[in-house]
This record gives structure tokens, C-alpha cells and sequence, in this order.
């Protein structure tokens, strides 16, 4: 990003030719002829470098400075003046210029001064975030929101890392934040002094990842010429997150079931077990039920990894935190991009509730980005969005109705989700009478207070259901679906 230099002098030569010069040395610039105008674009523009004259018609430049350093105390500001003396250095460098400069001066002489001082700001900057520790940049805040579903999941991670939790599964859909909440978990925990290791379970070939996770020998393959720790030897105390857990290699799921379990491992071609203390953070956004009953995952991995399961929820199920975000958004990319974008107009605010969100959270910073970028105003309107967001969402999926098509998406839909919705909308169009909601279906009535009872819903009339059943039995072949 090149950075943005501000001019406030009144002697419209010396403007143009900073101006001119500036712009040929890769720096974007804005110049105000008075204190006025000044002040009010600094607020909006947040400069990297302040070039200010001494003598301005409607202010004292040093008068100027201690507002601008009350305001913004990390600006650099360089003091112009024609009329040097020692004492207004003197003034100057106490009230907190970074240089004193006297007119007239060379370009090439202030274009010194200038990339020195916008040097200065980028090593300071990165000193700052240094200084600031993953538990600051990881706080809980990073996940808030107004909605239920956001609260009781913050809240369920604050008990997380104050448990000796050691294993952990983060579900939900892709960009609801699952690496961002196992970062959370581990930076305040009592780890969060250790390593935090992250792989995507997918990243690597199968041979590779096994390096990866568990090290191996020297000579135990080809170019391995040298033993090599692995990522669960490097987290020794620490938190190892394995993302997208769901992709797992077989021959890999019962390598991590041993370790889980006897809290050893070999390296490949090792024989000498290896002991770690670790914290697994699994994320995934496939059902691993669904996955244990296709015979992809192993079933004793997935009770193994489920003991604290945490699922992170879709942006369309807390459609009132899609404003909140969007405004943290903005004022992220507001101090990024150097804007002053003051939020959304009514009209695009309304298009952004409206849209489904298939990409979730990631989506949504995504397109905030993009419209920061587009803006030229001072909020952000419907011609700054992407157009996807101009029309109507296909792959989003509204409460079906029995006889009307359903479209799937890219990613599939889960069909017990479909059959769930449908006796939910039976039993809502016959207000709980269950014989008449059968015929609907076209099931017998026994098979629909099945369904009742499979999926835990409650009836107008109350009748007697039984024990609930586990919603992950797969359905009963004498108990059709819904009949063709």
C-alpha cells in the first residue's frame, strides 16, 4: 500500500512541487492551503506523514502540532518554516516533530527527511505489534456478537480453556471462524506460552503428513537424510490443531487414535515411543457421523475426538451480528486502506441482511474489502458490493414445502435436515394433527410420530411419543421415507 503523505501549508508552489514530487517517489498525497482544512481531512484520512508549515493564515503551526499530537500521538510530523530560528527548533522538536526543516529547501533534501520519517512509522508499527501478545490479538472479543448463537459459543470457549480439556472438535460450515477459535482457545489457556501448530489435514500427501505430524528417522524414506521432529513433538506443551480433520488419511486416524490414547508415538521408522503432552484442537466442516457411517472415518477416532464438541454457526442463523461485523470490518480496512468510510448505506445494509452467506464470515470480510476498495464516498453503498450479492442466492435453502423441488448446492444438503423440515411443515399445516399430516406425507401415522420422535419435535396435542431416539439411527427400511 503506498503510503499517504498530508500537506498543510498555504504557499501554493510549495505544495505543487511536494505534491509532484511525492507522487513521483510512489506516495499518494493530499494538501490543504489552511489550519481549518487541515485538522478536518486529518481525522478522515489518517496520513502516515504530516508535512506542516509553520505559519499558516488561520493558525500557529506549533498551536496546530500540540492538537495533532493530542489527537494523533503516532503521526510523524516534519515543521516547515521560512522564518528559522533556534528557539522555534527548539519549540518545535519539543512539542514532538520528528524533523525541522527551513525554507527554502532542496526536493531532494526533503524527500530525505521524508522517507526517513515514513521509515521511522513502519518500524514503530512493527515494534507495536510485536509488543502486543496473541492473547491480546486473539481475545474472545474476536468472536463477539449479539446474537445467542455467537454468546453461548464464546461462552463455551471461556470454560474451555479455563478445563484441562485436551481434546477439543470445532464444527461448522467453511469461514464460520474454526481456526480462529482454536487460536482463541490455546492463547488463553494456561498453553498459551507453548507452541500453537497448525497443518490442514488436506495440505500434504499422506506420506508427507505422517512426517509431518509424528517426525521420522533417518533413512526411514527417500531424501530423508536427517531425523526430523514432528509437529506433535514441537507442541510439547502446547496445542497442535488439526484442521479439516474430516479428510484424515485412514492409515493416519489409527495413528492418532494410539496417540490419543497412550500419549505416545514413533517417528516414521522409529521404534523408541515418544512422549508429548499436547492439546488437540480437531476442526472440521463435514458431519462425521455421517462420515463414520459411510466407513470414511473411523467410529472410535470420532467418539474419541467428540468428548468437547463446539460447533461455530453459520452468519445466516445470527443474521443481527452481520452489521456488527460488517462495521468491524470497515474499521479495519478503514485504518488499512487510509479511508474514512463512515459504514453502510440504508439500502446496502439491507442487501447484506438479506443475502444468505455461503461463505460466512470469510465472505462477508471479503466483501467488505472489495467495497472499501470500490468506495469513493463517505459510506458504502449498493453499486460498492459484489454482484453476487445483487441476486437472489440459489444455493441458500428456505424451509422446503412437501412437492416443491429443492435445489442443491455445491456442497450437498443433509437429508435428514430435508426430512426433519418437511414433517416440521406437515405439522404446521395441519396444526398438529398427526393423521392428517401423514396423509400429507404420505406415510402411515406410525411412521410419522417415528419421525416425531427421531427429531425430538413437540405437537399442538401433546401425545404421548415414547423415549427420544438418537438422530443419527440410520432410518428403519420398514419405515419409508416418503413414499414415492
Amino acid at each position: 500500500m503506498q503510503p499517504l503523505v498530508m500537506i498543510i501549508d498555504d504557499d501554493e508552489s510549495v505544495r505543487s512541487a511536494l505534491t509532484k514530487r511525492l507522487e513521483q517517489d510512489g506516495c499518494r498525497v493530499h494538501a490543504s492551503a489552511a489550519a481549518s482544512d487541515g485538522m478536518q481531512q486529518l481525522g478522515k484520512l489518517s496520513p502516515d506523514l504530516l508535512l506542516l508549515d509553520y505559519r499558516l493564515p488561520d493558525g500557529d503551526g506549533l498551536e496546530l502540532l500540540e492538537k495533532i499530537r493530542r489527537r494523533h500521538p503516532d503521526l510523524p510530523v516534519v515543521m516547515m518554516t521560512g522564518f528559522p530560528s533556534i528557539e522555534t527548533a527548539i519549540r518545535a522538536m519539543h512539542a514532538g516533530t520528528y524533523d525541522y526543516i527551513s525554507k527554502p529547501f532542496g526536493l531532494d533534501q526533503m524527500m530525505l527527511v521524508v522517507h526517513k520519517a515514513l521509515e521511522a512509522k513502519r518500524l514503530r508499527s512493527r515494534v507495536q505489534k510485536a509488543a502486543t501478545g496473541p492473547s491480546e490479538q486473539f481475545g474472545f472479543d474476536r468472536l463477539a456478537g449479539r446474537s445467542p448463537r455467537i454468546s453461548e459459543t464464546v461462552r463455551l470457549l471461556k470454560q474451555l480453556t479455563k478445563s484441562e480439556a485436551r481434546i477439543i472438535l470445532l464444527q461448522g460450515e467453511s469461514g464460520t471462524g474454526k481456526d480462529l477459535a482454536a487460536k482463541i482457545i490455546h492463547y488463553n489457556s494456561p498453553r498459551a506460552a507453548r507452541p500453537f501448530m497448525n497443518i490442514t489435514c488436506t495440505a500434504l500427501p499422506e506420506t508427507l503428513l505422517e512426517s509431518e505430524l509424528f517426525g521420522h528417522e533417518k533413512g526411514a524414506f527417500t531424501d530423508a537424510r536427517r531425523q526430523k521432529q514432528g509437529l506433535f513433538e514441537l507442541a510439547d506443551g502446547g496445542t497442535i490443531f488439526l484442521d479439516e480433520i474430516g479428510d484424515m488419511p485412514a492409515s493416519l486416524q489409527a495413528k492418532l487414535l494410539r496417540f490419543i490414547e497412550e500419549k505416545t508415538f514413533r517417528h516414521v521408522g522409529g521404534t523408541t515411543d515418544i512422549h508429548v503432552d499436547v492439546c488437540i484442537i480437531a476442526a472440521t466442516n463435514r458431519l462425521l457421523r455421517a462420515l463414520v457411517e459411510q466407513g470414511q472415518f473411523r467410529e472410535d477416532l470420532f467418539y474419541r475426538l467428540n468428548v468437547f464438541p463446539v460447533t461455530l454457526p453459520p452468519l445466516r442463523e445470527r443474521v443481527e451480528d452481520i452489521p456488527w461485523l460488517a462495521e468491524y470490518f470497515i474499521d479495519q480496512y478503514n485504518r488499512e486502506f487510509h479511508k474514512n468510510v463512515a459504514g453502510l448505506d440504508p439500502a446496502a445494509l439491507a442487501v447484506i441482511q438479506a443475502y444468505r452467506w455461503p461463505g460466512n464470515v470469510r465472505q462477508l470480510r471479503n466483501i467488505i474489502e472489495r467495497a472499501m476498495l470500490m468506495s469513493q464516498g463517505g459510506f458504502l453503498t449498493t453499486a460498492d458490493l459484489a454482484p453476487e450479492l445483487q441476486t437472489p442466492d440459489r444455493t441458500a435453502q428456505t424451509s422446503p414445502e412437501p412437492g416443491v423441488s429443492i435445489h442443491l448446492g455445491p456442497e450437498g444438503i443433509d437429508i435428514r435436515q430435508v426430512e426433519r423440515l418437511l414433517v416440521e411443515k406437515a405439522l404446521e399445516q395441519t396444526h398438529g394433527n398427526q393423521s392428517r399430516a401423514a396423509a400429507l406425507l404420505k406415510i402411515s401415522r406410525d411412521q410419522l410420530r417415528y419421525r416425531i420422535q427421531k427429531y425430538h419435535l413437540k405437537t399442538q396435542r401433546e401425545e404421548p411419543q415414547g423415549p427420544p431416539l438418537n438422530d443419527t439411527e440410520p432410518i428403519d427400511p420398514s419405515r419409508p421415507w416418503i413414499a414415492p
